[in-house]
């Protein structure tokens, strides 16, 4: 086995969104304690879900917890950046565990490394990816201008170890943004990799292409580990 700094990948499959959150938690508190030797990352399918970032304005949900309870969206609060945002099917979650004191200790710089990360695998889809200034995403087709959004960021970290993550969107039904301002950006276009092709994206090849491409930003390789693996981490109710 290859002594190089591993990417242990782990494919999680449709979730809900409180076991993930269960789950990414116990990781962090794992990668921390050095039980987990290995940075993660964690890809997952969430049934429908709002989630509220630290800097979430109450204005930015437009509509009230009763109509999305009853449009069958779960609400959760949660410790990561950002405001508020939607993860559903056809939308790829991804939950990178990463110890930052095996790369730098700069979360600003972390961000842009996931950016970058999703970008490359864009890139393999023949989407330009783009970075727009002043926030923290993927967009695509600015040019001059203001692009679409295609993927959003928000992330947490304890002991400069990471988790929460990116949402990518692939086949999602971009209709559930109408719910919010996302991401707190107002008059922001939502689109997917679906809609900027024009055909299908298989879930699982898009799970590939970001493995890969966070693999090479992050120089660690890319190794997958069922899920089962992680079924006995401390801490796990």
């Amino acid at each position: 086995m290859s002594s190089d700094p591993q990417l242990w990948v782990v494919r999680l499959g449709p979730m809900s969104y409180g076991s993930a959150l269960e789950l990414q938690r116990a990781a962090a508190r794992g990668r921390i304690s050095g039980e987990i030797p290995e940075d993660l990352l964690l890809l997952v399918e969430h049934p429908p879900v709002i989630t509220l970032g630290r800097s979430t304005k109450d204005a930015n949900l437009l509509v009230s917890p009763q109509l999305l309870a009853a449009r069958g969206v779960e609400l959760f609060e949660v410790e990561r950046g950002g405001d508020v945002t939607f993860h559903g099917p056809g939308q790829l979650v991804g939950y990178p565990i990463v110890d930052l004191k095996r790369h730098r200790k700069d979360l600003h710089w972390y961000l842009r490394q996931v950016e970058e990360a999703l970008i490359a695998a864009l890139g393999d889809y023949g989407i330009p990816g783009e970075r727009s200034a002043g926030y923290t995403g993927v967009w695509t087709g600015g040019g001059e201008g203001v692009g679409r959004k295609i993927a959003s960021i928000g992330v947490h970290a304890r002991d400069w170890v990471t988790w929460h993550g990116f949402a990518l969107n692939v086949s999602t039904d971009l209709t559930y943004f109408d719910l919010m301002v996302p991401c707190g950006i107002s008059g922001v276009t939502m689109t997917s990799i679906e809609r900027e092709t024009g055909r299908q994206a298989p879930l699982k090849g898009v799970e590939r292409a970001v493995a890969a491409a966070f693999g090479r930003v992050f120089a660690l390789e890319p190794r997958w580990v069922a899920a089962d693996a992680l079924a006995s981490l401390p801490g796990r109710k």
